[in-house]
């Protein structure tokens, strides 16, 4: 079965790209242009991973990774961070809400492909 990725981007150029990369790796991709509705998608589709943008409407990044870190059935849900909005300290603030991983944009699409690969994959026991 392939993997359920939810995508909560809000500009449809950098949905189109994640959305592409995503389908190329075998992922299932849903979409969430704001961070309410990607609350919302979250504790309905219980996805295998979250990307995650940081700057939003409506709610931005950094209040969906901290809601998602409070639900016990959203709680250990992989999110990686991939956002243009990088300025100093943003990753560490990103990391302290419990996010996986943080990806500045633009990025390479190996770079990318590889770090999303990294979180579908169970760590060994």
């Amino acid at each position: 079965m392939n993997p359920c990725v939810l995508l909560i981007e809000d500009n449809e150029a950098n949905r189109y790209l994640a959305t592409f990369l995503l389908r190329q790796m075998g992922c299932t991709v849903e979409h969430a242009a704001n961070g309410r509705d990607g609350l919302v998608l979250a504790e309905r589709l219980h996805p295998a991973l979250i990307v995650l943008d940081i700057q939003m409407p409506e709610m931005d990044g950094y209040e969906v990774a901290t809601r998602l870190r409070a639900e016990p059935t959203t709680a250990k849900i992989p999110i990686l961070v991939v956002t243009s909005y990088a300025m100093s300290g943003d990753r560490e603030r990103a990391m302290a809400l419990g996010v996986d991983d943080y990806l500045e944009k633009p990025f390479a699409p190996d770079e990318f492909t590889t770090r999303v690969r990294r979180l579908l994959t169970p760590p060994a026991p």
